[in-house]
Parts: C-alpha cells; sequence; structure tokens
C-alpha cells in the first residue's frame, strides 16, 4: 500500500479567483522560482508577477498581481492550446489546463450563444487566465497533491463590468460552469467566483462538501482584491494534508424508486447504463408493496455532478414515474489494485488500508478465471488470494 495520499481542501469561504488560488500555493510552499521557471517555457507571453506579504483581518496571506501588457491579443481556445503544446509544461500539466480552458469556452459559448471554437473573449485570451491556471496546476503538482476537494460556493450579488457590458453577479459563464455544484447565496455585493475560479475548481476538485478526515500539514491563504461587507476576510483558505481515507465523493445523492411492474430482466443492461455515467453503486432490492404485491426497490449512489443524467436514465430506462433523492455524507478507505503471487501466477486484487492494518480482498472476477483455467475450487483461490500477504 502506497504512503497515504496528500490531499487538499480549498476552503472557499469567500469565494474563489484564479490569482487567490495560485497566491494560497505560494502562501503553502510553491516555490516562486520553481512557478517563474515552469511558467517561462510557455512561449508568446509576456507577463511579470508580484507576489507579496499582506495581512487581512490579522491573518498572514499572500497576495499576487501579474503584469502584462494593457492592449493584448485577444486568443481562440485553439490558440491557447498551441501556446501549451508548445511549451515545455509536463504533458498532464498541459492536459489539464486544457481541460481548463476548454471547459470555459464551453460556458462562455453557451451563454454567447456562439461555437467554443469560435469564442474569443478577455477571459480566455489574458495573459493573466493563463499565468493563473497553468500556475495552479503548477503548483498542485510541485506540492505533491493528488486529490483537490472544495468546499461550496458562495454567490454573491450586484453586477460586474467586463467587455461584453455590465453583467449580473453570479456571472452568466459562472452560472453555466457551476451547473449541478454546491453553491449558496451571500450578503455581498461582489463577484466572488470568477469565471476562471469556477472553471479551475470544476475541473480539478474530485467532491464539493465539508472537509474531510485528514492530518494538516500545512496551511495556505491567498488574498482578493475586494474589501468586503462586515469586515470579511477576503482570502481563500489552502488546507494540506495527508489521508487514509479514499479519495472519492464525501457527498453523495442517493437517488430511489419503487417499481412494481418492471421486468428485472433489465438491470444488468441498466447497470452498465449507470455506470458508465458516474454511478457509485446500484443495487435492486425486493419490496412488498400496497395491496400486497411485490415490488422493488431501486437505489442508486452518486456523485451529485452526474445525478440529473443517472436520474433521466432511469427514468427512461424502467418504468418509474418519480424519484425520490437525498444527500448524504460518506466515508471510504483508501484502496488500489495489486496483483499478487500465487500458484497459478498473479492474481488482481484489493488492497485496502484500514483503521487496523491492511488488507487483501480478492477481485471475483480474476479469480473466478484462475478456477476456470486451473479447474481447482473458487474458494481454494480466494484463500489463496487473502493469505497472499
Amino acid at each position: 500500500m502506497n504512503a497515504p495520499t496528500t490531499i487538499a481542501y480549498l476552503d472557499c469561504f469567500s469565494g474563489i479567483s484564479g490569482d487567490m488560488f495560485l497566491a494560497a500555493l505560494l502562501h503553502a510552499g510553491l516555490p516562486e522560482s520553481h512557478l517563474l521557471e515552469e511558467l517561462g517555457t510557455i512561449e508568446g507571453i509576456d507577463f511579470s508577477l508580484t507576489v507579496t506579504d499582506e495581512i487581512r483581518c490579522g491573518i498572514g496571506c499572500k497576495q499576487l498581481t501579474v503584469h502584462s501588457p494593457s492592449q493584448q491579443q485577444l486568443r481562440h481556445i485553439g490558440d491557447i492550446r498551441a501556446l501549451l503544446e508548445k511549451s515545455s509544461l509536463s504533458s498532464d500539466i498541459r492536459e489539464k489546463a486544457t481541460a481548463v480552458f476548454t471547459r470555459l469556452a464551453e460556458a462562455e459559448a453557451k451563454v454567447h450563444n456562439t461555437s467554443v471554437e469560435d469564442v474569443h473573449f478577455h477571459e480566455v485570451g489574458a495573459v493573466d487566465s493563463i499565468i493563473d491556471i497553468t500556475g495552479c496546476l503548477i503548483g498542485l503538482k510541485a506540492l505533491g497533491i493528488r486529490h483537490l476537494l472544495c468546499s461550496p460556493l458562495p454567490m454573491g450579488h450586484g453586477f460586474v463590468d467586463c467587455a461584453h457590458g455590465s453583467l449580473p453577479l453570479p456571472a452568466p459563464a459562472v452560472c453555466e460552469l457551476l451547473r449541478n455544484t454546491p453553491v449558496y447565496g451571500v450578503q455581498q455585493q461582489k463577484e466572488l467566483v470568477t469565471p476562471t475560479g469556477a472553471a479551475l475548481v470544476t475541473e480539478l476538485a474530485d467532491s464539493f462538501a465539508a472537509m474531510p478526515p485528514m492530518s494538516i500539514s500545512r496551511t495556505g491563504y491567498g488574498a482578493g482584491t475586494h474589501t468586503l461587507a462586515g469586515n470579511q476576510p477576503n482570502l481563500l483558505r489552502l488546507i494540506i494534508g495527508s489521508s487514509t481515507v479514499g479519495s472519492e465523493s464525501t457527498l453523495v445523492e442517493i437517488i430511489e424508486t419503487n417499481l412494481d411492474d418492471w421486468n428485472s430482466e433489465g438491470f444488468p443492461y441498466l447497470c452498465d447504463l449507470l455506470f458508465a455515467k458516474g454511478a457509485l453503486d446500484v443495487s435492486l432490492s425486493p419490496l412488498i408493496m400496497k395491496k400486497g404485491r411485490p415490488g422493488q426497490l431501486l437505489r442508486v449512489i452518486t456523485d451529485p455532478a452526474h445525478g440529473l443524467e443517472l436520474k433521466n436514465i432511469i427514468l427512461s430506462e424502467t418504468t418509474s414515474i418519480g424519484l425520490r433523492f437525498r444527500r448524504e455524507e460518506r466515508m471510504t478507505l483508501a484502496r488500489e489494485t495489486v496483483l499478487v503471487d500465487t500458484p497459478w501466477g498473479k492474481v488482481a486484487a484489493k488492497e485496502v488500508q484500514t483503521p487496523v492494518g491492511i488488507s487483501i480482498y480478492p477481485e471475483y472476477e480474476a479469480c473466478r478465471r484462475v478456477a476456470e483455467e486451473h479447474q481447482i475450487p473458487l474458494a481454494q483461490v480466494y484463500h489463496t488470494v487473502s493469505r497472499s500477504r
């Protein structure tokens, strides 16, 4: 089993922007020299950074300012892809940065009723967005953060001026980006979540929920530029630590429906559809329904982000005419697939880190293949794999 996983939690009590995220990474230990070295491999952009130590409401933090020419080239998403591909950034950073920019461009295209490739706007083309997005990915990798989790996001109100005019808050692109993401309204007439911040967290965060079980190793604070009402600190808090708990979403949606006139022969097909679209678990249990009729309880567990699509699949593929759903918290154990040595060769199994040590759980399909191939009892294979450690 690997060492405890390094995870990070974004505590967005005052929202999130790209520069706040990057500043929090710098405050948490990302070396500025490493950041500049990596960003310097992106040719065709002119910029400099100012990173300052600040105090906000008595809390030490860092603030980041990107300096770039006032007259900037308006780039299409294709131009951004080309810049990243020509850079010397690692392939995983290039791919993730492209995914974030694509997500941002898709949201803007939807809002402005145009195609993704035709989007040319300041938020994608501006040098500061390129620096913020790639810089955050550089920081996450440099600090060894394997999983990112995020709090629900606060939504301010009012209006913000941009290249398209005066837009209502939350900005339309932010609303589009945060579909199926937990948010809540607050009494702040400021833009708390920017399009760049929304694109980063929706692409990179594994879940949006309360802070997960973890052992804290360091904390970074990134300062925003707004002054917030009520003397509220305009900070983004990045909490980094280790966890032996699984990295899956700690907040899940439970979708249920009672069925009394559905042919359960379609259950395996339904399972395949649901798992392909993000279901975490699917079960079917017998029930006695009204008037003594036999029925079945279909229960699906999913990350909230996939809930709507799975509900549509259930309503299309079963005879259900209504669904119940609720959100619950869960805790899972860290685990990984391993190959264990047996007299019949290597066999796949799960290695699970439990509170009292490491356990080996045989994989049914792998054990079944061994039993059939060698004409031995399945129980014998299970026993051998379980005792392999």
